[in-house]
């Protein structure tokens, strides 16, 4: 089979020029496109890890068997310890409560208080499977911008699971977001 180009002058000029003008754009440095995607910061491994420690410290010096849960800004989990001696439960707690101070961005203590005190609110806790209004959640905010969540279950209380998140986000030099008791 034989392609056939017809003698027409302004046919052959499309016929070479769009080719060309399409190879010419793929050559485009597609700045102007990379310009327009969004920066994020990312939490690294090694810092989530040090949050959880710091956090299993400062409930292990106070006699709490806890479990400890750090996710990203987007809620997925990063990393997960339980102490020795902490309950199942506490396992699903502190990855969801993480889970609600990320995506909420804000202490899920500070979250229960409000739903209490505004019945319109309550659907919040039906957003999905994975919100708990429990304290014990806080938002992890470095350089303003929120880059996780810290969850803390076990402590027999949930402003003690408060105070251990806290200190998981001293150790990192996040935002603090629990006011000490004094």
């Amino acid at each position: 089979m034989q392609i056939r180009i017809p003698s027409n002058p302004t046919y052959r000029a499309v016929i070479v020029t769009v080719p060309l003008c399409l190879l010419v754009g793929l050559g485009v440095p597609s700045g102007t496109l990379a310009d327009d995607l969004l920066k994020e910061s990312v939490l690294p491994l090694g810092i989530a890890n040090k949050a959880i420690q710091a956090s299993l410290d400062a409930c292990k010096k106070d006699g709490y068997r806890v479990s400890v849960s750090v996710v990203d800004r987007d809620g997925v989990l990063r990393a997960m310890e339980r102490a020795d001696g902490a309950g199942p439960h506490t396992v699903d707690s502190s990855r969801k409560k993480a889970y609600t101070a990320a995506s909420l961005r804000r202490p899920t203590s500070e979250l229960a208080d409000l739903i209490a005190k505004v019945p319109a609110l309550q659907a919040l806790r039906d957003i999905n499977g994975e919100v708990l209004m429990l304290g014990g959640g806080l938002p992890i905010e470095i350089g303003g911008e929120v880059v996780g969540g810290i969850g803390v279950g076990g402590a027999p209380g949930t402003h003690l699971d408060d105070a251990c998140a806290q200190g998981g986000l001293d150790a990192i030099g996040a935002v603090p977001k629990v006011v000490p008791t004094k």
